[in-house]
């Protein structure tokens, strides 16, 4: 079960277990809108107000975005209020 507009994990396990090769371009659009959404989503909902299950997708989503990525860490809204000055100041 996933939170609220969320992406329910057992539905990002199913999707990768087919691999691409063998998806529709439709198929694979919808993927990418909808994990992008849920990357969002995971971003802006403080990990505290999520049910257990998605706070560890999460974790495990932003683990897995740092190492493939190099990303520094911090949530979107973190780094978007980074970028225009609201954020920590230390």
């Amino acid at each position: 079960m996933s939170d609220a507009g969320r992406k329910d994990w057992s539905d990002k396990l199913k999707e990768s277990a087919v691999p691409d090769s063998s998806k529709s371009t439709q198929t694979k659009v919808k993927e990418t809108f909808t994990d992008t959404g849920d990357k969002l989503a995971r971003g802006t909902q403080p990990d505290s107000q999520k049910s257990t299950g998605q706070e560890i997708s999460d974790k495990f989503g932003r683990s897995k975005d740092r190492e493939v990525h190099g990303s520094s860490g911090g949530s979107v809204l973190d780094k978007a209020k980074n970028a225009i000055g609201l954020g920590d100041k230390h």
